[in-house]
């Protein structure tokens, strides 16, 4: 069976398809991070090839996906979708759904300031390709800068959370749209809607934890919250005014969401 020759075949197909998704992606506008992980897991199944007696397979073993994100802000929504669970995993769990084997597949996701020449899509274009096993790129070590975030007021989906992204979105409800439906912001520390008083005091984009560079250094930030932000330490209420650079967190403190509440841990280097 000549798998390539089968892959090319598909691609003209795929290619008319994704033509009329993208002239109607441009004139509904950009879409938002979940759009786009599912419209790369769609495109991914796409590629799944019969291979008789009833059996399938995914004929490539290195995926790279540009996506348009030309700002840091941007780029942290997209990588707090994309990277929690990582999309690799959500890839081969989808291709397991789909009945095939799984080969180890690389994935690689870069971020771009504009789409290029010959995008199918104006906000995300995706390549495929199969190499020999020895030419795949040895798989990045897991950051061991991590935040524990415990739950000590209020009702969330976890009672716990243990996070390593760069962005942490935290707020009421899982998805925050706009009046047009539109997914804008994803958190990530997601307190329930409509559960009590308490969490009615958590803005649905409440605040966000930002972690600078490679550091451990975690700093805390309001998003313009409705009753505020802060932070407890030793005794003492440090507010976090919206617009400032924030408050650097530590070990041990407690974050306030109006009166929701979060202690603080972070992980030792080494």
């Amino acid at each position: 069976m000549d798998i390539l020759a089968k892959a090319r075949k598909l691609e003209s197909t795929l290619a008319r398809t994704f033509d009329r998704a993208a002239q109607h992606w441009s004139a509904s506008g950009p879409r938002g991070p979940l759009e786009v992980l599912h419209a790369i897991l769609d495109e991914v199944e796409a590629r799944v090839e019969p291979a008789g007696r009833g059996t399938r397979l995914f004929p490539f073993n290195k995926i790279k996906v540009s996506i348009v994100a030309p700002t840091r802000d941007v780029r942290a929504r997209f990588a707090g979708v994309l990277d929690d669970p990582p999309l690799e995993q959500r890839i081969g769990d989808r291709l397991r759904q789909r009945g095939c084997d799984v080969p180890e597949i690389h994935v690689r996701i870069v971020y771009v300031a504009q789409p290029e020449t010959g995008w199918l899509a104006p906000d995300c274009h995706i390549n495929f390709s199969r190499v020999a096993q020895s030419d795949l790129p040895a798989s990045e070590p897991t950051s061991a800068h991590e935040i524990r975030l415990t739950v000590t007021r209020g009702a969330a989906d976890k009672p716990s959370y243990v996070l390593t992204l760069d962005r942490i979105n935290l707020g009421r409800c899982a998805e925050v749209r706009d009046s047009r439906n539109r997914l804008i912001r994803t958190n990530h520390v997601v307190f329930k809607d409509g559960e009590d008083a308490v969490n009615d005091t958590v803005s649905r984009h409440h605040a966000h934890i930002e972690r600078l560079d490679d550091t451990r250094e975690f700093r805390l930030s309001d998003d313009r919250s409705a009753h505020g932000t802060s932070v407890a330490r030793n005794g003492k209420t440090i507010p976090v005014p919206s617009g400032s650079r924030g408050v650097r967190l530590q070990s041990g403190d407690e974050i306030s969401l109006g009166e929701a509440r979060l202690r603080v841990r972070i992980a030792d280097s080494g």
